[in-house]
Protein backbone atom coordinates (compact mmCIF):
# COMPACT_ATOMS: atom_id res chain seq x y z
CA UNK A 1 0.00 0.00 0.00
CA UNK A 2 1.40 3.46 -1.03
CA UNK A 3 1.93 6.09 1.83
CA UNK A 4 -0.56 8.94 2.63
CA UNK A 5 0.42 12.31 2.72
CA UNK A 6 -1.92 15.40 3.43
CA UNK A 7 -1.21 18.35 1.69
CA UNK A 8 -3.27 21.61 3.16
CA UNK A 9 -2.44 24.69 1.38
CA UNK A 10 -6.07 27.63 0.63
CA UNK A 11 -4.47 27.59 -2.75
CA UNK A 12 -6.00 24.84 -4.79
CA UNK A 13 -3.85 25.27 -7.57
CA UNK A 14 -0.42 24.62 -5.08
CA UNK A 15 -2.43 21.48 -3.48
CA UNK A 16 -2.81 20.37 -6.83
CA UNK A 17 0.70 20.88 -7.98
CA UNK A 18 1.77 19.36 -4.98
CA UNK A 19 -0.38 16.24 -5.09
CA UNK A 20 0.32 15.60 -8.82
CA UNK A 21 3.85 15.63 -7.69
CA UNK A 22 4.20 13.47 -5.04
CA UNK A 23 1.54 10.93 -6.65
CA UNK A 24 4.06 10.69 -9.49
CA UNK A 25 6.44 9.78 -6.97
CA UNK A 26 3.66 6.59 -5.73
CA UNK A 27 1.96 8.42 -3.01
CA UNK A 28 -1.16 8.81 -1.91
CA UNK A 29 -3.08 12.00 -1.74
CA UNK A 30 -5.11 13.93 0.96
CA UNK A 31 -5.98 17.66 0.31
CA UNK A 32 -7.33 20.04 2.35
CA UNK A 33 -7.73 24.01 2.41
CA UNK A 34 -7.69 25.46 5.35
CA UNK A 35 -6.69 24.29 9.03
CA UNK A 36 -9.80 23.27 10.11
CA UNK A 37 -10.25 21.04 6.88
CA UNK A 38 -6.89 19.67 8.19
CA UNK A 39 -7.41 18.86 11.44
CA UNK A 40 -10.30 16.68 10.13
CA UNK A 41 -8.09 14.62 7.76
CA UNK A 42 -5.20 14.44 9.80
CA UNK A 43 -6.83 11.60 11.62
CA UNK A 44 -7.15 9.12 8.76
CA UNK A 45 -5.55 6.40 10.54
CA UNK A 46 -3.20 5.69 7.04
CA UNK A 47 -1.41 9.37 6.78
CA UNK A 48 1.77 9.33 7.68
CA UNK A 49 3.36 12.90 6.54
CA UNK A 50 1.69 16.34 6.74
CA UNK A 51 2.28 19.10 4.48
CA UNK A 52 0.98 22.46 6.35
CA UNK A 53 0.75 26.02 4.88
CA UNK A 54 1.27 28.77 7.60
CA UNK A 55 -1.47 31.70 6.38
CA UNK A 56 -4.98 29.56 5.99
CA UNK A 57 -8.84 31.12 6.72
CA UNK A 58 -10.41 29.84 9.61
CA UNK A 59 -7.57 28.14 11.45
CA UNK A 60 -4.07 29.17 10.44
CA UNK A 61 -1.55 26.36 9.73
CA UNK A 62 1.20 27.06 12.88
CA UNK A 63 -2.18 26.61 15.37
CA UNK A 64 -3.40 23.45 13.10
CA UNK A 65 0.06 22.44 13.23
CA UNK A 66 -0.11 22.83 17.64
CA UNK A 67 -3.28 20.78 17.76
CA UNK A 68 -2.46 18.20 15.46
CA UNK A 69 0.43 17.31 17.64
CA UNK A 70 -1.71 16.54 20.48
CA UNK A 71 -3.01 13.70 18.85
CA UNK A 72 -0.53 13.05 16.06
CA UNK A 73 3.38 11.83 16.28
CA UNK A 74 3.93 12.02 12.18
CA UNK A 75 5.83 13.73 10.37
CA UNK A 76 4.93 17.62 9.95
CA UNK A 77 6.49 19.73 7.22
CA UNK A 78 5.47 23.44 7.44
CA UNK A 79 5.20 24.98 3.81
CA UNK A 80 5.08 28.93 3.76
CA UNK A 81 6.10 32.01 1.47
CA UNK A 82 7.54 33.51 4.87
CA UNK A 83 10.97 32.89 4.73
CA UNK A 84 12.56 35.08 7.91
CA UNK A 85 14.47 33.22 10.14
CA UNK A 86 12.32 33.90 13.11
CA UNK A 87 9.26 32.21 11.24
CA UNK A 88 10.97 29.17 10.36
CA UNK A 89 12.25 28.97 14.30
CA UNK A 90 8.54 29.66 15.23
CA UNK A 91 7.03 26.76 13.13
CA UNK A 92 9.70 24.47 14.56
CA UNK A 93 9.53 25.68 17.87
CA UNK A 94 5.66 24.49 18.06
CA UNK A 95 5.67 20.95 16.54
CA UNK A 96 6.91 20.89 12.91
CA UNK A 97 9.50 18.75 11.87
CA UNK A 98 10.77 20.79 9.16
CA UNK A 99 10.20 24.15 7.09
CA UNK A 100 10.06 24.47 3.51
CA UNK A 101 9.95 28.42 1.70
CA UNK A 102 7.68 29.12 -1.13
CA UNK A 103 9.19 28.88 -4.12
CA UNK A 104 10.14 25.50 -3.13
CA UNK A 105 11.78 23.73 -5.89
CA UNK A 106 10.01 20.56 -6.62
CA UNK A 107 12.47 17.66 -5.80
CA UNK A 108 13.93 19.14 -2.91
CA UNK A 109 9.94 18.76 -1.48
CA UNK A 110 10.02 15.18 -2.90
CA UNK A 111 13.25 14.61 -1.02
CA UNK A 112 12.43 15.96 2.21
CA UNK A 113 9.51 14.31 2.11
CA UNK A 114 11.03 10.94 1.71
CA UNK A 115 13.66 12.06 3.96
CA UNK A 116 10.93 12.29 6.75
CA UNK A 117 9.11 9.54 6.09
CA UNK A 118 12.33 6.80 6.05
CA UNK A 119 12.96 8.13 9.69
CA UNK A 120 9.09 7.86 11.02
CA UNK A 121 9.01 4.29 9.75
CA UNK A 122 12.62 3.20 10.65
CA UNK A 123 13.88 5.08 13.45
CA UNK A 124 16.08 2.56 14.98
CA UNK A 125 19.80 2.24 14.22
CA UNK A 126 20.44 -1.38 12.83
CA UNK A 127 23.79 -1.48 13.89
CA UNK A 128 22.99 -0.51 17.61
CA UNK A 129 22.46 -3.58 19.97
CA UNK A 130 19.01 -4.64 20.17
CA UNK A 131 17.15 -5.02 23.21
CA UNK A 132 19.57 -2.92 25.44
CA UNK A 133 18.06 0.15 27.96
CA UNK A 134 20.10 2.88 28.23
CA UNK A 135 19.92 4.78 31.29
CA UNK A 136 21.28 8.21 32.68
CA UNK A 137 19.80 9.58 35.98
CA UNK A 138 16.21 9.65 35.65
CA UNK A 139 16.23 8.89 32.24
CA UNK A 140 15.81 5.36 30.48
CA UNK A 141 15.86 4.67 26.66
CA UNK A 142 14.57 1.63 25.39
CA UNK A 143 15.96 1.31 21.34
CA UNK A 144 13.66 -1.15 21.04
CA UNK A 145 10.24 0.07 21.29
CA UNK A 146 11.68 3.96 20.65
CA UNK A 147 10.57 4.79 24.35
CA UNK A 148 12.22 7.11 26.75
CA UNK A 149 11.18 7.68 29.97
CA UNK A 150 11.99 10.41 33.09
CA UNK A 151 11.17 8.97 36.18
CA UNK A 152 9.41 6.02 34.71
CA UNK A 153 6.97 8.03 33.13
CA UNK A 154 6.85 8.34 29.58
CA UNK A 155 7.77 11.29 27.63
CA UNK A 156 5.65 11.69 24.37
CA UNK A 157 8.61 12.66 21.51
CA UNK A 158 7.78 13.62 17.77
CA UNK A 159 9.48 11.75 15.38
CA UNK A 160 12.22 13.91 15.25
CA UNK A 161 12.84 14.07 18.94
CA UNK A 162 12.96 11.01 19.01
CA UNK A 163 15.43 10.20 15.76
CA UNK A 164 17.90 12.71 18.57
CA UNK A 165 17.41 10.89 21.72
CA UNK A 166 17.76 7.57 19.95
CA UNK A 167 21.27 9.02 18.79
CA UNK A 168 21.67 10.74 21.82
CA UNK A 169 20.97 8.08 24.04
CA UNK A 170 22.93 5.36 22.31
CA UNK A 171 25.97 7.16 22.76
CA UNK A 172 25.72 8.49 26.56
CA UNK A 173 28.83 11.14 27.08
CA UNK A 174 29.45 11.65 23.52
CA UNK A 175 29.46 14.95 21.88
CA UNK A 176 27.65 15.65 18.17
CA UNK A 177 28.47 18.88 16.39
CA UNK A 178 25.31 20.09 15.36
CA UNK A 179 25.82 19.74 11.74
CA UNK A 180 26.36 15.77 12.48
CA UNK A 181 23.14 15.76 14.08
CA UNK A 182 21.37 17.31 11.32
CA UNK A 183 22.54 14.91 8.65
CA UNK A 184 22.02 11.84 10.61
CA UNK A 185 18.27 12.68 11.70
CA UNK A 186 17.00 14.41 8.51
CA UNK A 187 18.97 12.27 6.48
CA UNK A 188 20.29 15.56 4.22
CA UNK A 189 23.70 17.06 3.78
CA UNK A 190 24.07 20.13 5.50
CA UNK A 191 23.66 22.59 2.76
CA UNK A 192 23.25 25.61 4.51
CA UNK A 193 23.70 26.38 8.84
CA UNK A 194 21.79 23.86 10.73
CA UNK A 195 22.56 25.34 13.76
CA UNK A 196 18.84 26.80 14.35
CA UNK A 197 16.78 23.97 13.46
CA UNK A 198 18.66 21.53 15.78
CA UNK A 199 18.82 23.79 18.48
CA UNK A 200 15.22 24.53 18.67
CA UNK A 201 14.59 20.62 19.17
CA UNK A 202 17.18 20.82 21.54
CA UNK A 203 15.19 22.90 23.39
CA UNK A 204 11.96 21.04 22.85
CA UNK A 205 13.49 17.98 24.19
CA UNK A 206 14.98 19.54 27.15
CA UNK A 207 11.53 21.09 28.00
CA UNK A 208 10.26 17.91 28.14
CA UNK A 209 12.83 15.39 30.07
CA UNK A 210 14.78 18.22 32.43
CA UNK A 211 13.65 19.58 36.16
CA UNK A 212 15.23 23.20 34.77
CA UNK A 213 15.26 23.31 31.54
CA UNK A 214 17.32 26.55 31.94
CA UNK A 215 19.48 24.91 33.53
CA UNK A 216 20.23 21.11 32.21
CA UNK A 217 21.48 17.94 34.13
CA UNK A 218 21.29 15.65 30.85
CA UNK A 219 20.70 17.54 27.65
CA UNK A 220 23.85 19.05 27.52
CA UNK A 221 25.45 22.28 24.91
CA UNK A 222 29.36 21.80 24.70
CA UNK A 223 30.28 25.39 23.80
CA UNK A 224 31.67 25.71 19.84
CA UNK A 225 31.63 21.78 19.75
CA UNK A 226 27.74 20.67 20.19
CA UNK A 227 25.45 18.45 22.59
CA UNK A 228 25.83 15.37 24.51
CA UNK A 229 23.99 13.30 26.37
CA UNK A 230 25.14 13.73 29.84
CA UNK A 231 26.31 9.93 31.45
CA UNK A 232 25.10 10.06 34.84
Amino acid sequence: MSETILVVDDDKEIVGAIALLLEAEGFRVLRAYDGMEALDKALDPELRLIIMDVMMPKLDGLSAVMRIRERRNLPILVLSAKSEESDKVLGLSIGADDYVAKPFHPQELVARVKSHLRRYTSLGDMNAVQNARYVTGRLSYDPETRALYADGDSVKLTATETKIVDLLMRNLGRIFPAEEIYSRVWDQDTTYAPENTVMVHIRRIREKIELNPKEPEYLKVVWGIGYKMEKI
